[in-house]
């Protein structure tokens, strides 16, 4: 019997595996899809996201940013981080990146996809393997979370991510978040990803294609005028409600167990910070601490997360801006608490 099967072998999956090998557990990560995986995503690793990395032996290429700036067409509010980078990196990068350091650790990545999980009171039993414990890394949309009920009816307005690569030198140091002036029509977050291409990713509750979500930006769309652009790529809903992340000897992990929004940027660092928490938990026979750690270390984040939803689809939308451009100090504060 081993320690631990991963079902997902994303980002959130190769980061439970890596913190699992580092205290000594067998692990095992089966995954479906073609590495490396590309998806929807903001590619902005923010400072605490990179240190996450490096505990774990990975040091992605990519570009440096140094830190955050909000725009609404008329202002330019920024913000520097007050401890070290941040980086921009392509997701098949960040993915290929993971994916060597777990290769190097030793640990097994076979191909397949779990449908049907046993749960005895001393073990799991997935795909052929016997495991003490059982991760679901399996995503935004988590089979597993349906699987075991954990699922919940998320509520209020729902919003979509699209994503864009632009053949581009990138302009500035900091991600950009451009600011619609309709509540519905989002923003857009354009992130430096390598020395001839950004990439720009849309939140929006609105539906349509990424140029049809473009027009709302009139700055950007007249500064990646006539560039090269690849192919688009959505995801969504983005919120998801989970009753816990503990059932038996299954631990949800990364976007299977949770997400509020992708406005603050803090998605995989803090799918990295839980992974750890989720390895400890195996090495030290504690389930049941999961949901806690869990809970305490993403608390800020749903919080302020939250927040900022609530006040985009809001009449203070069109003050956030004005308002951070009118104390640069608080937003400082502010970016530098999300990127700790």
């Amino acid at each position: 019997m081993i320690d631990l099967v991963i079902a997902g072998g994303g980002p959130a999956g190769l980061a439970t595996a890596l913190a699992a090998a580092r205290l000594g557990l067998e692990t095992v990560v089966v995954e479906r899809r073609q590495a490396p995986i590309d998806k929807a995503c903001g590619e902005g690793l923010m400072p605490h996201t990179v240190r996450h990395l490096a505990a774990l032996g990975v040091r992605p290429d990519g570009v440096p940013f140094r830190g955050v700036a909000y725009l609404d067409g008329r202002r330019r509010v920024s913000a520097t981080f007050d401890d070290g980078p941040g980086l921009g990196v392509r997701r098949t990068t960040l993915h290929q990146a993971m994916l060597d350091a777990a290769d190097a650790a030793g640990i097994r990545v076979i191909g397949g996809s779990v449908d049907t999980i046993e749960q005895r009171p001393d073990s799991v039993s997935v795909n052929g393997f016997r495991a003490r414990y059982l991760a679901a890394a399996d995503g935004l949309h988590s089979p597993i979370r349906t699987q075991l009920g954990l699922q919940r009816p998320a509520g209020g307005r729902r919003r979509w991510g699209l994503t864009r690569h632009v053949g581009v030198t990138p302009w500035t140091d900091r991600v950009e978040v451009y600011w619609a002036a309709e509540p519905d029509a989002g923003e857009a977050y354009v992130t430096p990803v390598a020395d001839d291409c950004v990439g720009i990713a849309i939140l929006t509750s609105r539906r349509g294609g990424f140029d049809d979500h473009l027009g709302a930006f009139p700055a950007l769309r007249e500064r990646i005028s006539g560039s090269v652009h690849g192919s688009d790529r959505a995801a969504g809903p983005l919120r998801q409600r989970v009753a816990r992340r503990v059932a038996g000897r299954v631990m949800l992990v990364g976007d299977a167990a949770g997400y509020v929004d992708a406005l603050t940027g803090e998605g995989l660092g803090l799918s990295f910070a839980a992974a750890r928490a989720l390895a400890e938990c195996v090495a030290t026979d504690r389930p049941a601490a999961y949901e806690r750690l869990w809970r305490r270390s993403t608390r800020r984040y749903r919080l302020m997360t939250s927040m900022m939803v609530r006040a985009s689809a809001s009449p203070l939308r069109r003050a956030i801006v004005p308002a951070a451009h009118g104390l640069p100090t608080v937003f400082g504060r502010a970016v530098n608490l999300l990127a700790e």
